[in-house]
């Protein structure tokens, strides 16, 4: 059986998810269009104290991205659709037809919440929704059910017809045809996915084995679990089921990957993670920010894991009870996770303002370390569109 040390299953993971190479290339275009196809999808988030997630995570790979550069593939060439995979995300469209399972699956469980929650009068809410924009064009959920009474709690506290809206969006009836600040717009998929991708149907066990080999190209190795939570479109037991029939056949083989803590673990990868891995180039010196939502931070077990990294995001944890800060950075340097910084872009004062920064245990936070991280904030500062950076005076804090 191939087995990974640690180092190598690092390389590999942050190869496949492209921040080995240092972050050059154009940063919009066809280039952008092929950074996303080989993350997968992007998570979009609203929250901005430096900038949204979605644009954090596509900087981090190519230094000249700016977020104008994002929309004309979303909104003009249709490359890119808004759906969801764990979370909100933006996904190649290439990709749709294996969403149509998504979508199933997605309107049986919303049915079955409707039946103990909704109100009367959602269905008719939902055919009057699609002939309205049928007629008349794009909504937003702003334009739609005022004056409607609302629910008594969650999703379904919403307004009847923006609930509908919502359903007919996860359900693919509406895809999101762009987006006016960061609200979404809705418009007929029918008007938005090309007919020749909208139309193509893949059946279940098509779907299934497309979305195991795609998440299994994304991530280098996986589990029966990381697999499946990797778009969180099947089931754990479908996964399972899957790698049986692929480790009979030949298609996977099973792996040894060493953790952080020199523990083995054992995965499933395409025949051939050993060349994969003697070819994976050594992570570039460069020191980055990342976003909480990265791809390669989004299974926060996996990461720490791999790396000895633990990571929680504190936005929804009371102020006085956080460990470290509302919105705190990670920061990859090589192929080690070095540290979390707590800033935020004032863009009125034209500052980019550094609050703190805990080294990781073990790690020393020398000139040399600190000159790559103020290249670094430099460029964030130029990103995020402010002129300086600003420092507390007890910034650097001792590690946690």
């Amino acid at each position: 059986m191939t087995t990974l040390d640690n180092r190598q299953a690092r390389h590999v993971f942050l190869h496949k998810h492209a921040l080995s190479e240092r972050p050059s290339g154009a940063g919009r275009g066809a280039d952008l269009q092929g950074l996303i196809e080989r993350l997968g999808f992007v998570q979009v988030d609203s929250v901005c104290t430096v900038e949204r997630a979605h644009h954090m995570i596509l900087a981090a790979r190519r230094q000249s991205y700016r977020p104008r550069h994002l929309a004309p593939l979303l909104e003009r060439e249709r490359a890119l659709f808004e759906h969801w995979t764990h979370d909100a995300a933006v996904i190649p469209t290439a990709l749709y037809p294996l969403w149509q399972m998504r979508f199933r699956r997605d309107a049986e469980r919303l049915k079955g919440q409707w039946r103990k929650d909704l109100r009367e009068g959602f269905a008719e809410k939902a055919e009057d929704l699609l002939v309205q924009i049928r007629e008349n064009g794009p909504v937003s959920s702003a334009q739609v059910g005022e004056g409607e009474a609302r629910g008594s709690g969650g999703w379904w506290d919403w307004h009847p017809s923006k609930t509908a809206l919502e359903y007919l969006w996860r359900s693919g009836a509406l895809s999101v045809c762009r987006r006016e600040g960061f609200r979404k717009i809705y418009d007929l998929t029918e008007r938005v996915i090309p007919e020749e991708i909208r139309s193509h149907r893949p059946d279940t066990d098509e779907t299934t084995e497309a979305l195991c080999l795609g998440a299994l190209d994304r991530l280098g190795f996986g589990t029966a679990g990381e697999i499946a939570a990797f778009w969180d479109t099947l089931r754990p037991h479908e996964v399972k089921a899957w790698t049986d029939t692929a480790l009979a056949s030949g298609l996977i083989e099973p792996v040894e990957i060493t953790g952080h803590d020199g523990g083995t673990r054992t995965a499933f990868a395409r025949p051939g993670l050993r060349e994969i891995a003697d070819a994976a180039p050594e992570p570039t010196r460069r020191l980055r920010v990342l976003s909480p939502f990265d791809p390669a931070l989004r299974d926060r077990k996996r990461a720490e894991r791999l790396f000895g990294f633990h990571y929680r995001i504190e936005i929804f944890v009371p102020a006085p009870k956080r460990k470290y800060g509302y919105y705190v950075f990670p920061l990859l340097e090589g192929a080690q996770l070095v540290g979390r910084i707590d800033m935020s872009a004032d863009r009125d004062a034209g500052v980019l303002r550094v609050k703190a920064l805990w080294p990781e245990h073990g790690v020393k936070w020398g000139s040399g370390r600190q000159d790559r991280l103020e290249a670094e904030l430099d460029r964030m500062a130029r990103f995020a569109g402010v002129e300086t950076v600003e420092w507390a005076p007890d910034w650097l804090r001792a590690p946690l």
